[in-house]
């Protein structure tokens, strides 16, 4: 009798079992924080305070300069009301794109909901979704962001992995005034370099457009044209004012010495 096999017959296999993303045969963290960046809707998963059924509702996201997810929500409906009594909650990020619906990548995103009352959030996420600022100030509305614990990443065919709450957000120590600066440089920048912004979209792969900057971090550049967003990553991580300014002239200078 091989190994393989039991007074049953064959032994079974398990479920397959997703890598930790360090370990990963591609690079997880980097499509985990790509699909966190780029995706504006998603599907928020909570749980029905009278018996638990999992409810299922589509919302509008952003991003803190961390990465955290950002949603506002009306005190009206069903999943502020689920979360209220029980913060646990999931969102799901797609890419989506044409053929088959499965064979884009996809984010899972586990943790706690809170409501948020810090000016940042407001911003980010307005600026990501400008038409929210008809009802934002609405009495029944608020920003809330989920605190992630895990993630589950399907990156297409035969790639998964799970990520740590580390993996999925950004660790802002030491680029305090980067982030403070923020306002005043995505300002800066829609004003006075539109152009120079069209160059980093499209060097990143993206479409031509009036591409304009909705938010930056350590890492790189949210932009949006309408409903099309991009994430323009730097050539290295930067944490302060000084040297954000050296990387996006060095970017722009390289995007246009390029061939078209």
């Amino acid at each position: 009798m091989g190994e393989a096999e039991t007074n049953s017959g064959p032994e079974r296999r398990g479920p397959a079992v997703p890598l930790p993303a360090a370990e990963a045969p591609f690079d997880a963290i980097g499509l985990a924080r790509h699909l966190l960046r780029t995706i504006r809707s998603g599907a928020l998963a909570t749980l029905d305070p009278e018996d638990g059924t999992p409810f299922v509702s589509l919302v509008t996201i952003a991003t803190d300069a961390d990465g955290t997810p950002l949603m506002l929500l009306s005190r009206l409906s069903a999943h502020t009301r689920n979360l209220l009594a029980d913060p646990r909650a999931s969102l799901l990020f797609s890419a989506g794109g044409k053929g088959d619906p499965l064979a884009h990548p996809r984010l899972t995103v586990t943790g706690r909901v809170a409501r948020t009352t810090e000016p940042r959030a407001r911003a980010r996420f307005l600026a990501r979704h400008p038409k929210a600022k008809l009802y934002a100030d609405f009495p029944d509305f608020g920003f809330f962001a989920l605190e992630p614990t895990a993630g589950h990443l399907n990156g297409g065919f035969a790639k998964a992995a799970v990520l740590t709450a580390a993996e999925l957000r950004l660790d802002l120590a030491g680029a305090e005034t980067l982030v403070a600066g923020e306002a005043g440089a995505v300002e800066h920048m829609n004003a006075d370099h539109a152009d120079a912004l069209a160059l980093y979209a499209v060097a990143a792969g993206a479409e031509p457009g009036p591409w304009r900057l909705t938010g930056l971090d350590p890492e790189g550049m949210d932009l949006l044209t309408g409903d099309r967003t991009a994430r323009v990553l730097y050539p290295e991580p930067v944490r302060e004012m000084g040297a954000l300014r050296k990387v996006l002239v060095a970017m722009a200078a390289r995007a246009r010495s390029e061939p078209d």
